[in-house]
């Protein structure tokens, strides 16, 4: 029988709470990834971590809504639809919690989205490319000769 370490079971969970945020994820299927109950999950969790697991999650939402409110130009709903949350209300009281403004505040805080749009490379490739292109270098007189070889390895112009 192997014996895993409990650390790795938590280790486990929190990797589930990374991946998954944006899902209706709660602390009874982080529990059950643990393979623990949910008291005794909640307690190691937050023994190993120093936070307990609906913070740890609920922070991961609100850094994801941070990025969402800075690089896009969503609106506060569909973002905290996106990071999983239910309600606009409580989506916002927690933001505002955690980062001390609200998330329109927030967002003006920042650069307009647009300013941050992406070109995709091959069209930033295409555009940076010289429009006339000299493949070759012009050739003096002589290379364009053509030449052969004679018996005696001495290479004349014909």
């Amino acid at each position: 029988m192997v014996f895993v370490s409990r650390d790795r079971d938590l280790l486990r969970a929190k990797d589930l709470a990374d991946a998954r945020y944006f899902e209706p994820l709660g602390v009874d299927e982080l529990a059950r990834a643990a393979g623990f109950s949910r008291a005794h999950f909640s307690r190691e969790f937050r023994r190993a971590f120093g936070e307990s697991p609906h913070t740890y999650l609920l922070t991961r939402r609100m850094e994801r809504a941070a990025a969402l409110l800075r690089y896009t130009d969503y609106s506060v709903a569909r973002i905290c639809f996106d990071v999983g949350l239910q309600s606009v209300g409580s989506f916002t009281t927690s933001f505002t919690r955690t980062f001390g403004v609200s998330p329109t505040a927030y967002r003006a805080a920042f650069p307009d989205a647009a300013d941050y749009a992406r070109v995709p490379t091959c069209l930033l490739r295409a555009h940076g490319r010289p429009r006339k292109r000299v493949l070759r270098e012009p050739q003096p007189e002589l290379a364009r000769l053509r030449r052969s070889e004679t018996r005696d390895g001495v290479v004349e112009p014909r």
